[in-house]
């Protein structure tokens, strides 16, 4: 009578199988969470400028200082329902707001995370003074048009 069944190495090969499998996977997911967390960094910033520049057309300023999170509301204007916080907000990543002493321009800044990232707005050695949280220097920013 034959025994029916997996032999120990048959078992052996396939759970390693599986291990470099689910290894390859999980690296790709990782990746891809990585980008859409720069995506969304690059949206939010977009949206911010926006505000930004309405903001401007009513008051001929920038406002001296941006509250992340919460409602932006000036004058009965409402300029954003909600401003956006950095996506890894809640483990200390932060967007950073730089404004002239008279408020004729601005500086926007964020964390991107994937070095492979090839936009040419990127300094991947950071912006001195700046910080995105956990003491990171940011490396991403928009500015309005005349900022220097």
């Amino acid at each position: 009578m034959k025994n029916k069944g997996f032999t120990l190495i048959e078992l052996l090969v396939a759970m390693a199988i599986i291990g470099i499998l689910a290894t390859i996977g999980l690296g790709a997911f990782f990746t891809s969470q990585i980008k859409a967390r720069d995506a969304r960094r690059k949206q939010d910033l977009g949206q911010i400028q926006k505000a930004l520049e309405m903001y401007y057309n009513d008051n001929d300023s920038y406002p001296d200082g941006i509250l992340f999170g919460v409602r932006w509301e000036d004058s009965g204007e409402l300029y954003m329902k909600e401003v956006p916080n950095d996506p890894k907000s809640n483990t200390g990543g932060t967007y950073d707001y730089e404004v002239a002493g008279d408020l004729s321009w601005y500086k926007l800044y964020a964390r991107i995370e994937n070095e492979n990232d090839p936009d040419p707005q990127i300094e991947w050695g950071g912006y001195s003074d700046t910080n995105c949280g956990g003491g990171a220097l940011c490396n991403y920013k928009v500015s309005s048009p005349n900022a220097p």
